[in-house]
Protein backbone atom coordinates (compact mmCIF):
# COMPACT_ATOMS: atom_id res chain seq x y z
CA UNK A 1 0.00 0.00 0.00
CA UNK A 2 1.05 3.57 -1.19
CA UNK A 3 1.17 6.59 1.82
CA UNK A 4 -0.64 9.64 -0.23
CA UNK A 5 0.90 12.78 1.45
CA UNK A 6 -1.14 15.53 0.98
CA UNK A 7 -0.05 19.17 0.38
CA UNK A 8 -1.84 22.17 1.91
CA UNK A 9 -2.21 23.96 5.75
CA UNK A 10 -3.43 22.90 8.55
CA UNK A 11 -5.92 24.67 10.46
CA UNK A 12 -3.49 25.27 13.10
CA UNK A 13 -1.29 27.22 10.67
CA UNK A 14 -4.59 28.96 9.03
CA UNK A 15 -5.07 30.43 12.93
CA UNK A 16 -2.05 31.79 13.52
CA UNK A 17 -1.65 33.53 10.35
CA UNK A 18 -5.30 35.19 10.61
CA UNK A 19 -4.68 36.16 14.33
CA UNK A 20 -1.22 37.65 13.45
CA UNK A 21 -3.14 39.54 10.47
CA UNK A 22 -5.66 40.81 13.06
CA UNK A 23 -3.15 41.81 15.37
CA UNK A 24 -1.63 43.60 12.36
CA UNK A 25 -4.80 45.30 11.35
CA UNK A 26 -5.45 46.40 15.05
CA UNK A 27 -2.31 48.25 15.44
CA UNK A 28 -2.40 49.83 11.84
CA UNK A 29 -5.60 50.96 11.68
CA UNK A 30 -5.44 53.49 14.39
CA UNK A 31 -2.68 54.97 13.14
CA UNK A 32 -4.14 55.36 9.47
CA UNK A 33 -7.10 57.02 11.10
CA UNK A 34 -4.75 59.83 13.28
CA UNK A 35 -2.74 60.14 9.89
CA UNK A 36 -6.20 60.95 7.82
CA UNK A 37 -6.98 63.50 10.29
CA UNK A 38 -3.98 65.05 10.09
CA UNK A 39 -4.33 65.27 6.64
CA UNK A 40 -7.97 67.29 7.11
CA UNK A 41 -6.73 69.62 9.80
CA UNK A 42 -4.17 70.52 7.16
CA UNK A 43 -6.69 70.69 4.58
CA UNK A 44 -8.73 72.70 7.16
CA UNK A 45 -5.88 75.16 7.78
CA UNK A 46 -4.78 75.84 4.36
CA UNK A 47 -8.23 77.22 3.35
CA UNK A 48 -8.31 78.96 6.60
CA UNK A 49 -4.94 80.71 4.96
CA UNK A 50 -6.83 81.10 1.81
CA UNK A 51 -10.06 82.56 3.26
CA UNK A 52 -8.31 85.21 4.87
CA UNK A 53 -6.46 86.59 2.12
CA UNK A 54 -9.94 86.49 0.00
CA UNK A 55 -11.10 88.97 2.94
CA UNK A 56 -8.38 91.02 2.68
CA UNK A 57 -8.69 91.76 -1.20
CA UNK A 58 -12.41 92.13 0.23
CA UNK A 59 -11.23 94.95 2.98
CA UNK A 60 -9.20 96.62 0.24
CA UNK A 61 -11.71 97.16 -1.82
CA UNK A 62 -14.69 97.93 0.23
CA UNK A 63 -13.22 98.70 3.59
CA UNK A 64 -14.73 96.39 5.99
CA UNK A 65 -14.36 92.61 6.32
CA UNK A 66 -17.61 90.26 5.56
CA UNK A 67 -19.14 88.38 8.17
CA UNK A 68 -20.16 85.12 7.50
CA UNK A 69 -21.97 81.93 8.72
CA UNK A 70 -19.90 78.70 8.03
CA UNK A 71 -21.43 76.58 4.38
CA UNK A 72 -23.16 80.11 3.56
CA UNK A 73 -23.65 80.08 -0.41
CA UNK A 74 -24.22 83.79 -1.15
CA UNK A 75 -20.99 85.32 0.22
CA UNK A 76 -17.94 85.89 -2.60
CA UNK A 77 -15.68 83.64 -0.65
CA UNK A 78 -15.49 79.73 -0.64
CA UNK A 79 -17.10 78.46 2.35
CA UNK A 80 -15.72 75.11 2.25
CA UNK A 81 -12.44 73.53 2.03
CA UNK A 82 -10.87 71.41 -0.64
CA UNK A 83 -11.82 70.88 -4.21
CA UNK A 84 -15.35 70.10 -4.06
CA UNK A 85 -17.97 70.90 -1.51
CA UNK A 86 -19.33 67.07 -1.22
CA UNK A 87 -16.17 66.02 -0.05
CA UNK A 88 -15.18 68.96 1.98
CA UNK A 89 -13.36 68.66 5.59
CA UNK A 90 -14.33 71.80 6.70
CA UNK A 91 -16.78 74.36 6.30
CA UNK A 92 -15.82 78.00 6.77
CA UNK A 93 -17.27 81.12 7.71
CA UNK A 94 -16.11 84.42 9.10
CA UNK A 95 -17.39 86.79 12.09
CA UNK A 96 -15.88 90.06 14.21
CA UNK A 97 -13.10 89.28 16.17
CA UNK A 98 -13.97 89.45 19.90
CA UNK A 99 -14.76 92.99 21.07
CA UNK A 100 -14.30 94.36 18.16
CA UNK A 101 -15.90 95.59 14.57
CA UNK A 102 -16.40 93.45 11.69
CA UNK A 103 -14.52 96.67 9.70
CA UNK A 104 -11.60 96.49 12.75
CA UNK A 105 -10.74 93.03 12.95
CA UNK A 106 -12.02 89.55 11.16
CA UNK A 107 -12.00 86.20 12.89
CA UNK A 108 -12.13 83.27 9.91
CA UNK A 109 -13.25 80.02 11.39
CA UNK A 110 -13.68 76.25 10.51
CA UNK A 111 -15.71 73.99 11.41
CA UNK A 112 -15.50 69.74 10.74
CA UNK A 113 -17.77 68.54 7.73
CA UNK A 114 -17.97 65.51 6.59
CA UNK A 115 -15.55 63.92 9.55
CA UNK A 116 -15.66 63.65 13.19
CA UNK A 117 -12.39 65.09 15.12
CA UNK A 118 -12.12 64.10 18.71
CA UNK A 119 -9.28 66.92 19.12
CA UNK A 120 -10.55 69.30 17.53
CA UNK A 121 -14.33 71.55 17.11
CA UNK A 122 -13.26 74.80 15.59
CA UNK A 123 -10.15 76.31 13.90
CA UNK A 124 -9.38 79.76 13.60
CA UNK A 125 -7.33 82.53 12.88
CA UNK A 126 -7.66 86.40 12.93
CA UNK A 127 -6.55 88.70 10.66
CA UNK A 128 -4.16 90.28 13.40
CA UNK A 129 -2.84 86.68 12.94
CA UNK A 130 -3.71 84.94 16.13
CA UNK A 131 -4.00 81.51 15.65
CA UNK A 132 -6.69 79.28 17.62
CA UNK A 133 -9.11 76.52 18.18
CA UNK A 134 -11.68 74.92 20.36
CA UNK A 135 -11.85 71.01 21.50
CA UNK A 136 -10.24 68.24 23.42
CA UNK A 137 -6.70 68.78 22.47
CA UNK A 138 -5.81 71.72 21.13
CA UNK A 139 -2.31 71.76 20.69
CA UNK A 140 -2.39 69.55 17.54
CA UNK A 141 -4.68 72.43 16.04
CA UNK A 142 -2.04 74.63 13.58
CA UNK A 143 0.93 71.88 13.98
Amino acid sequence: MVKTKYRGFTLIELMIVVAVVGILAAVAYPSYQEYVRKAKRAEGRTALLELLQQQERYMTQNNSYKAFSEGDAAVPFKTFSGDNKASAAYWLGARACSGQTISNCVEVFGKPKNYTDPSITELTITSTGVKNCTGSNTSVCWK
